[in-house]
Protein backbone atom coordinates (compact mmCIF):
# COMPACT_ATOMS: atom_id res chain seq x y z
CA UNK A 1 0.00 0.00 0.00
CA UNK A 2 1.20 3.48 -0.86
CA UNK A 3 1.79 6.42 1.45
CA UNK A 4 -1.54 8.10 0.67
CA UNK A 5 -3.43 4.90 1.46
CA UNK A 6 -1.57 4.33 4.72
CA UNK A 7 -2.21 7.91 5.81
CA UNK A 8 -5.92 7.49 5.03
CA UNK A 9 -6.05 4.28 7.07
CA UNK A 10 -4.29 5.97 9.99
CA UNK A 11 -6.54 9.03 9.88
CA UNK A 12 -9.67 6.87 9.65
CA UNK A 13 -8.53 4.87 12.66
CA UNK A 14 -7.97 7.99 14.76
CA UNK A 15 -11.31 9.47 13.72
CA UNK A 16 -13.22 6.26 14.40
CA UNK A 17 -11.59 5.92 17.81
CA UNK A 18 -12.78 9.43 18.68
CA UNK A 19 -16.36 9.21 17.38
CA UNK A 20 -17.21 5.58 18.11
CA UNK A 21 -17.21 4.21 14.60
CA UNK A 22 -15.92 0.65 14.11
CA UNK A 23 -12.33 -0.14 13.22
CA UNK A 24 -13.33 -3.37 11.53
CA UNK A 25 -16.58 -4.54 9.97
CA UNK A 26 -17.00 -8.14 8.90
CA UNK A 27 -19.37 -8.37 5.96
CA UNK A 28 -20.66 -11.95 6.11
CA UNK A 29 -21.88 -11.99 2.52
CA UNK A 30 -23.23 -15.56 2.83
CA UNK A 31 -23.77 -18.14 5.56
CA UNK A 32 -23.43 -20.96 3.02
CA UNK A 33 -20.23 -22.97 3.23
CA UNK A 34 -18.60 -25.76 1.26
CA UNK A 35 -16.56 -27.02 4.23
CA UNK A 36 -17.44 -29.08 7.30
CA UNK A 37 -15.02 -27.64 9.85
CA UNK A 38 -15.13 -29.40 13.21
CA UNK A 39 -15.09 -26.15 15.18
CA UNK A 40 -17.87 -24.41 13.19
CA UNK A 41 -21.64 -24.74 12.81
CA UNK A 42 -21.88 -23.22 9.31
CA UNK A 43 -21.93 -25.88 6.59
CA UNK A 44 -23.78 -26.66 3.39
CA UNK A 45 -26.04 -24.55 1.21
CA UNK A 46 -28.98 -22.73 2.80
CA UNK A 47 -31.76 -20.49 1.56
CA UNK A 48 -30.96 -16.93 2.53
CA UNK A 49 -31.74 -13.40 1.53
CA UNK A 50 -28.67 -11.68 0.10
CA UNK A 51 -28.03 -7.98 -0.19
CA UNK A 52 -26.72 -6.65 -3.48
CA UNK A 53 -23.14 -5.43 -3.95
CA UNK A 54 -24.49 -1.88 -4.15
CA UNK A 55 -26.23 -2.28 -0.77
CA UNK A 56 -23.05 -3.62 0.84
CA UNK A 57 -21.23 -0.61 -0.62
CA UNK A 58 -23.75 1.77 0.94
CA UNK A 59 -23.30 0.11 4.32
CA UNK A 60 -19.52 0.25 4.04
CA UNK A 61 -19.63 3.98 3.33
CA UNK A 62 -22.05 4.58 6.22
CA UNK A 63 -20.01 2.54 8.73
CA UNK A 64 -16.68 3.85 7.37
CA UNK A 65 -14.38 1.19 8.91
CA UNK A 66 -10.62 1.05 8.65
CA UNK A 67 -10.88 -2.59 7.55
CA UNK A 68 -13.75 -4.06 5.53
CA UNK A 69 -13.48 -7.81 5.95
CA UNK A 70 -15.49 -10.00 3.58
CA UNK A 71 -16.30 -13.33 5.20
CA UNK A 72 -18.96 -16.00 5.56
CA UNK A 73 -19.67 -18.89 5.45
CA UNK A 74 -17.46 -19.13 2.42
CA UNK A 75 -17.50 -15.80 0.54
CA UNK A 76 -16.14 -17.30 -2.69
CA UNK A 77 -19.50 -19.03 -3.14
CA UNK A 78 -20.80 -15.62 -4.21
CA UNK A 79 -20.22 -15.15 -7.93
CA UNK A 80 -20.63 -11.38 -7.53
CA UNK A 81 -17.79 -11.11 -5.00
CA UNK A 82 -15.72 -8.91 -7.30
CA UNK A 83 -18.62 -6.48 -7.52
CA UNK A 84 -18.80 -6.32 -3.73
CA UNK A 85 -15.08 -5.58 -3.59
CA UNK A 86 -15.44 -2.79 -6.15
CA UNK A 87 -18.30 -1.33 -4.11
CA UNK A 88 -15.93 -1.09 -1.11
CA UNK A 89 -12.70 0.04 -2.72
CA UNK A 90 -11.79 3.72 -3.03
CA UNK A 91 -8.45 4.58 -4.63
CA UNK A 92 -5.83 5.75 -2.08
CA UNK A 93 -8.44 5.77 0.71
CA UNK A 94 -9.69 3.56 3.51
CA UNK A 95 -10.96 0.92 3.95
CA UNK A 96 -8.47 -1.86 3.61
CA UNK A 97 -10.38 -4.70 1.88
CA UNK A 98 -9.70 -8.25 3.07
CA UNK A 99 -11.32 -11.60 2.31
CA UNK A 100 -11.33 -14.55 4.72
CA UNK A 101 -11.62 -17.88 2.89
CA UNK A 102 -10.96 -21.59 3.25
CA UNK A 103 -9.41 -21.32 -0.27
CA UNK A 104 -10.99 -24.50 -1.66
CA UNK A 105 -12.51 -22.39 -4.46
CA UNK A 106 -9.60 -19.98 -4.79
CA UNK A 107 -8.17 -20.87 -8.18
CA UNK A 108 -5.38 -18.72 -9.59
CA UNK A 109 -7.70 -16.96 -12.05
CA UNK A 110 -10.12 -16.05 -9.25
CA UNK A 111 -7.27 -14.80 -7.12
CA UNK A 112 -6.13 -12.48 -9.92
CA UNK A 113 -9.70 -11.34 -10.55
CA UNK A 114 -10.23 -10.43 -6.89
CA UNK A 115 -6.91 -8.62 -6.67
CA UNK A 116 -7.74 -6.66 -9.80
CA UNK A 117 -11.11 -5.74 -8.30
CA UNK A 118 -9.30 -4.19 -5.33
CA UNK A 119 -8.72 -6.82 -2.63
CA UNK A 120 -5.73 -5.91 -0.47
CA UNK A 121 -5.44 -9.24 1.30
CA UNK A 122 -6.86 -12.75 1.13
CA UNK A 123 -6.65 -14.48 4.49
CA UNK A 124 -6.56 -18.27 4.13
CA UNK A 125 -7.54 -20.48 7.05
CA UNK A 126 -4.83 -23.03 7.87
CA UNK A 127 -4.91 -24.80 11.23
CA UNK A 128 -2.45 -27.65 10.60
CA UNK A 129 0.86 -27.67 8.68
CA UNK A 130 -0.01 -30.73 6.62
CA UNK A 131 -2.88 -32.91 5.34
CA UNK A 132 -4.47 -33.05 8.80
CA UNK A 133 -6.01 -29.74 7.74
CA UNK A 134 -8.00 -31.56 5.01
CA UNK A 135 -9.63 -33.92 7.49
CA UNK A 136 -10.42 -31.17 10.00
CA UNK A 137 -12.05 -28.97 7.35
CA UNK A 138 -13.76 -31.83 5.50
CA UNK A 139 -12.18 -30.84 2.17
CA UNK A 140 -9.91 -33.38 0.44
CA UNK A 141 -6.58 -32.09 -0.93
CA UNK A 142 -7.18 -28.66 0.61
CA UNK A 143 -3.67 -28.38 2.08
CA UNK A 144 -2.16 -29.25 -1.30
CA UNK A 145 -4.29 -26.60 -3.02
CA UNK A 146 -3.29 -23.93 -0.51
CA UNK A 147 0.40 -24.86 -0.82
CA UNK A 148 0.27 -24.73 -4.62
CA UNK A 149 -1.61 -21.40 -4.66
CA UNK A 150 0.88 -19.80 -2.28
CA UNK A 151 3.79 -21.10 -4.35
CA UNK A 152 2.29 -19.71 -7.54
CA UNK A 153 1.63 -16.32 -5.95
CA UNK A 154 5.18 -16.21 -4.58
CA UNK A 155 6.59 -17.14 -7.97
CA UNK A 156 4.59 -14.35 -9.61
CA UNK A 157 5.78 -11.78 -7.05
CA UNK A 158 2.40 -11.38 -5.33
CA UNK A 159 2.12 -10.58 -1.61
CA UNK A 160 -1.66 -10.51 -1.17
CA UNK A 161 -2.01 -13.79 0.75
CA UNK A 162 -2.03 -14.33 4.53
CA UNK A 163 -2.50 -17.45 6.64
CA UNK A 164 -4.88 -17.41 9.61
CA UNK A 165 -4.78 -20.13 12.27
CA UNK A 166 -7.29 -20.85 15.05
CA UNK A 167 -5.45 -21.73 18.27
CA UNK A 168 -7.06 -24.79 19.87
CA UNK A 169 -6.11 -27.78 22.01
CA UNK A 170 -5.23 -30.20 19.21
CA UNK A 171 -2.93 -27.88 17.25
CA UNK A 172 -1.21 -26.10 20.13
CA UNK A 173 2.16 -27.76 19.53
CA UNK A 174 1.81 -27.13 15.80
CA UNK A 175 1.71 -23.31 16.10
CA UNK A 176 5.48 -22.95 15.83
CA UNK A 177 5.67 -25.41 12.89
CA UNK A 178 2.85 -23.44 11.24
CA UNK A 179 4.79 -20.18 11.63
CA UNK A 180 7.91 -21.91 10.28
CA UNK A 181 5.92 -23.27 7.35
CA UNK A 182 4.58 -19.80 6.63
CA UNK A 183 8.16 -18.53 6.58
CA UNK A 184 9.21 -21.31 4.22
CA UNK A 185 6.33 -20.31 1.96
CA UNK A 186 7.30 -16.62 2.12
CA UNK A 187 3.97 -15.60 3.67
CA UNK A 188 2.66 -14.02 6.89
CA UNK A 189 0.48 -15.70 9.53
CA UNK A 190 -2.02 -14.46 12.10
CA UNK A 191 -3.44 -16.38 15.09
CA UNK A 192 -6.90 -16.28 16.68
CA UNK A 193 -8.58 -18.03 19.65
CA UNK A 194 -11.00 -20.92 19.42
CA UNK A 195 -14.43 -20.24 20.92
CA UNK A 196 -17.12 -22.70 21.98
CA UNK A 197 -19.88 -20.36 20.83
CA UNK A 198 -20.29 -22.08 17.46
CA UNK A 199 -20.54 -25.73 18.57
CA UNK A 200 -20.36 -25.80 22.41
CA UNK A 201 -17.46 -28.26 22.06
CA UNK A 202 -15.21 -27.72 25.07
CA UNK A 203 -12.62 -30.24 23.89
CA UNK A 204 -10.90 -27.64 21.68
CA UNK A 205 -10.37 -25.22 24.59
CA UNK A 206 -6.89 -25.28 26.12
CA UNK A 207 -6.43 -27.03 29.45
CA UNK A 208 -4.61 -25.18 32.27
CA UNK A 209 -1.44 -27.16 31.51
CA UNK A 210 -1.69 -26.30 27.82
CA UNK A 211 -2.25 -22.64 28.66
CA UNK A 212 0.93 -22.71 30.75
CA UNK A 213 2.77 -24.26 27.80
CA UNK A 214 1.38 -21.59 25.47
CA UNK A 215 2.56 -18.82 27.79
CA UNK A 216 5.93 -20.20 28.83
CA UNK A 217 7.16 -22.00 25.73
CA UNK A 218 5.16 -21.47 22.56
CA UNK A 219 4.50 -17.72 22.57
CA UNK A 220 8.17 -16.86 23.34
CA UNK A 221 9.23 -19.02 20.37
CA UNK A 222 6.63 -17.34 18.15
CA UNK A 223 7.82 -13.90 19.25
CA UNK A 224 11.37 -14.90 18.36
CA UNK A 225 10.16 -15.96 14.90
CA UNK A 226 8.22 -12.70 14.63
CA UNK A 227 11.42 -10.74 15.21
CA UNK A 228 13.57 -12.93 12.97
CA UNK A 229 11.26 -13.54 10.04
CA UNK A 230 8.91 -10.53 10.03
CA UNK A 231 5.93 -12.77 9.32
CA UNK A 232 3.95 -13.37 12.57
CA UNK A 233 1.33 -10.62 12.70
CA UNK A 234 -0.15 -11.43 16.12
CA UNK A 235 1.13 -8.82 18.58
CA UNK A 236 2.47 -9.47 22.10
CA UNK A 237 -0.55 -7.58 23.49
CA UNK A 238 -2.93 -9.95 21.68
CA UNK A 239 -1.03 -13.01 22.91
CA UNK A 240 -1.22 -11.81 26.53
CA UNK A 241 -4.98 -11.48 26.26
CA UNK A 242 -5.32 -14.80 24.42
CA UNK A 243 -3.53 -16.48 27.33
CA UNK A 244 -5.86 -14.69 29.75
CA UNK A 245 -8.87 -15.86 27.72
CA UNK A 246 -7.80 -19.50 27.76
CA UNK A 247 -6.85 -19.34 31.44
CA UNK A 248 -10.13 -17.77 32.57
CA UNK A 249 -12.40 -19.24 29.89
CA UNK A 250 -13.79 -15.78 29.26
CA UNK A 251 -12.90 -12.27 28.13
CA UNK A 252 -15.14 -9.51 29.54
CA UNK A 253 -15.53 -6.03 28.14
CA UNK A 254 -16.68 -6.84 24.60
CA UNK A 255 -16.84 -3.62 22.54
CA UNK A 256 -19.00 -4.80 19.68
CA UNK A 257 -21.12 -2.06 18.19
CA UNK A 258 -18.36 0.47 18.74
CA UNK A 259 -14.99 -1.07 17.86
CA UNK A 260 -16.29 -3.78 15.50
CA UNK A 261 -19.50 -5.40 14.24
CA UNK A 262 -20.89 -7.73 11.58
CA UNK A 263 -23.11 -7.23 8.56
CA UNK A 264 -25.38 -10.18 7.75
CA UNK A 265 -25.93 -11.56 4.22
CA UNK A 266 -29.22 -9.64 4.01
CA UNK A 267 -27.59 -6.33 4.93
CA UNK A 268 -28.79 -6.12 8.53
CA UNK A 269 -26.35 -5.81 11.44
CA UNK A 270 -25.22 -8.28 14.13
CA UNK A 271 -22.88 -7.83 17.09
CA UNK A 272 -20.65 -10.57 15.66
CA UNK A 273 -20.78 -13.73 13.60
CA UNK A 274 -21.60 -15.74 16.73
CA UNK A 275 -24.69 -13.76 17.80
CA UNK A 276 -26.99 -13.17 14.83
CA UNK A 277 -29.45 -10.29 15.11
CA UNK A 278 -31.20 -8.05 12.57
CA UNK A 279 -30.48 -4.44 13.50
CA UNK A 280 -31.05 -1.82 10.82
CA UNK A 281 -28.03 0.36 11.64
CA UNK A 282 -25.16 0.87 14.05
CA UNK A 283 -27.14 3.19 16.31
CA UNK A 284 -29.81 0.53 16.90
CA UNK A 285 -27.14 -2.11 17.52
CA UNK A 286 -25.40 0.09 20.06
CA UNK A 287 -28.54 1.18 21.90
CA UNK A 288 -30.42 -2.13 21.90
CA UNK A 289 -27.56 -4.62 22.27
CA UNK A 290 -24.14 -3.16 23.00
CA UNK A 291 -25.32 -0.96 25.87
CA UNK A 292 -26.34 -4.07 27.82
CA UNK A 293 -23.91 -6.61 26.38
CA UNK A 294 -22.40 -8.98 28.95
CA UNK A 295 -21.14 -11.66 26.55
CA UNK A 296 -17.57 -12.72 27.37
CA UNK A 297 -17.29 -16.05 25.52
CA UNK A 298 -14.86 -15.25 22.70
CA UNK A 299 -11.63 -13.48 21.93
CA UNK A 300 -11.50 -13.66 18.16
CA UNK A 301 -8.79 -11.98 16.12
CA UNK A 302 -11.16 -9.16 15.24
CA UNK A 303 -11.78 -8.43 18.94
CA UNK A 304 -8.07 -8.74 19.67
CA UNK A 305 -7.16 -6.23 16.98
CA UNK A 306 -9.92 -3.74 17.81
CA UNK A 307 -10.10 -3.71 21.62
CA UNK A 308 -6.90 -2.00 22.65
CA UNK A 309 -5.97 1.18 24.53
CA UNK A 310 -5.26 4.07 22.18
CA UNK A 311 -1.50 3.96 22.67
CA UNK A 312 -1.35 0.20 22.06
CA UNK A 313 -3.66 0.52 19.06
CA UNK A 314 -1.35 3.08 17.45
CA UNK A 315 1.85 1.14 18.15
CA UNK A 316 0.44 -2.22 17.05
CA UNK A 317 -1.14 -0.81 13.90
CA UNK A 318 2.06 0.96 12.92
CA UNK A 319 3.92 -2.32 13.40
CA UNK A 320 1.26 -4.21 11.41
CA UNK A 321 1.35 -1.69 8.56
CA UNK A 322 5.14 -1.88 8.50
CA UNK A 323 5.05 -5.68 8.56
CA UNK A 324 2.38 -5.84 5.85
CA UNK A 325 4.31 -3.43 3.67
CA UNK A 326 7.59 -5.28 4.09
CA UNK A 327 8.38 -8.67 2.67
CA UNK A 328 9.00 -11.47 5.16
CA UNK A 329 12.62 -12.41 5.74
CA UNK A 330 13.93 -14.51 2.88
CA UNK A 331 12.69 -18.07 3.28
CA UNK A 332 15.13 -20.95 3.18
CA UNK A 333 15.91 -22.33 -0.29
CA UNK A 334 13.49 -24.95 -1.54
CA UNK A 335 14.97 -28.33 -0.96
Amino acid sequence: MGLARNLSLAWTGLRNYAVGRPFSVSFEVTHCCNARCKHCHLRGMIDEERASPARFGELCRALAPVVAQISGGEPLLRHDLEEIVRAFRVADRAPMVAITTNAALLRWERYLSLREAGVDELSISLDYPDERHDEFRGLPRLFERIRDLVARARGAGHSGLLLCCVVQSDNLRLLVPLAELAHAWGIKVNFSCYTMMRTEDRSFMLTPAQTDELEQEIVPRLMTLRAQNNNVLTSPHAWRNMIRYFRDGRMPGCRTGTRFLNVNPDGTLSPCGLIITRYADQRALREQFAANNTCDRCYTSMRANCEKPASRMILDNLAALRMRSARPAAPPPAG
